[in-house]
């Protein structure tokens, strides 16, 4: 937050030279808010695929454990 902030009077100053800082301000604030917000939608994503992917491999894990132990044992 504190950079984005940092960047406002470079994105929105005028005055002498502006011209030349402006892209710059917009560069920063735009990248920054464009990363912060795939950063919140993105991570928490991430973790359910990966929650979900691992309960998939261990209900697969502890179906083959009990067909094998179903084989193993005398009829």
């Amino acid at each position: 937050m504190a950079a984005l902030l940092a960047g406002l009077p470079l994105a929105l100053g005028t005055g002498f030279g502006s011209e030349l800082r402006r892209p710059l301000g917009i560069a920063m604030v735009g990248g920054l808010l464009l990363s912060q917000a795939l950063t919140l939608y993105t991570t928490p994503v991430i973790y359910i695929f990966f929650d979900n992917l691992s309960q998939r491999f261990a209900h697969k894990s502890k179906k083959r454990r009990t067909e094998s132990a179903e084989e193993a044992a005398p009829a």
